[in-house]
């Protein structure tokens, strides 16, 4: 068993332009609303700026709500980056490019079409020196990419800061593969209880998914959301912080599922740990 304590949390989807906006979506007290492009962050130079696409703005924005609600600072802090498809429209871009006589192919183009581009530009923009790891596992790159940050922060006795992203792939990709509108989710963990912690979860391995244990959202307006994107897999724990419910479901990996059960954490959570985790 894996516990840790959530001590931020960022989004970014339709309706859902941060936590405050998401909240009121997740209690069902607001529609999910039409999609919106993320803004440019802030903390890179202007050239940088320039370069990123949406797919790694969508994940910058959330890793830095999640950092900043958990007041920590960005170059000491772990993180894990996860998304199925990555820069889908990058990668489209340059297909087309490789089919123009000359093929003249971009640098910077090439130079963001790397799965980890997203963390690079975390760490550059940050200067961060903190262990930063990217993953790539399909459908199940949320459920990776949770136990992969609660794993490190139970073994390391450090926060670590996961973000799971994607954004819809253009035609004709889309045919291969079709995703609903763009979404990203971040949460920073810490091994211990914390001073403003959301909620407490706890993970484990199971050899295979549970229908006791579901993962859909309860809403039924975000479930198309939750089958349509990779990362919307993490709406059903989002959801969970969101009403200060205790619930259990199980997101499927690759091979088997992580189970999972959130409880809520009081409004006065102390600083240091009651109780050393597992």
């Amino acid at each position: 068993m894996i516990r840790a304590w959530i001590a931020g949390v960022g989004v970014w989807g339709p309706g859902m332009a941060g936590w405050e906006a998401a909240r009121a979506v997740l209690r069902g007290e607001a529609e999910v609303g039409m999609p919106a492009a993320p803004p440019a962050p802030g903390f890179l130079a202007p050239n940088e700026r320039r370069r990123v696409g949406a797919a790694v703005r969508l994940a910058l924005v959330v890793a830095q709500e999640a950092a900043s609600m958990a007041e920590r600072d960005p170059a000491d802090l772990r993180s894990v980056f996860a998304t199925a498809n990555g820069d889908g429209a990058l990668v489209h871009a340059i297909l087309e490019t490789l089919g123009v006589p000359g093929r003249p192919l971009s640098p910077t183009q090439f130079h963001n079409s790397v799965h980890n581009a997203a963390a690079g530009y975390w760490t550059i923009g940050h200067r961060a020196r903190a262990p930063a790891d990217c993953l790539g596992c399909h459908d199940a790159s949320f459920a990776a990419g949770l136990l992969k940050a609660a794993a490190e922060a139970a073994t390391e006795r450090e926060p670590v800061l996961l973000c799971c992203y994607d954004a819809p792939l253009p035609p004709p990709l889309d045919a291969m593969r079709a995703g609903g509108a763009a979404f990203a989710a971040a949460v920073v963990l810490s091994p211990e209880p914390c001073a403003g912690a959301l909620g407490r979860i706890e993970l484990d391995y199971a050899d295979e998914p549970d229908p006791a244990w579901p993962d859909a959202p309860r809403a039924a307006a975000l479930r198309a959301l939750h089958a349509g994107n990779p990362a919307a897999r993490a709406l059903r724990l989002l959801e969970s912080l969101a009403l200060g419910a205790e619930d259990r479901f199980a997101i499927a990996l690759l091979d088997g599922a992580v189970r999972v059960s959130v409880a809520p954490c009081p409004t006065d959570a102390p600083s240091a740990p009651t109780e050393s985790a597992p």
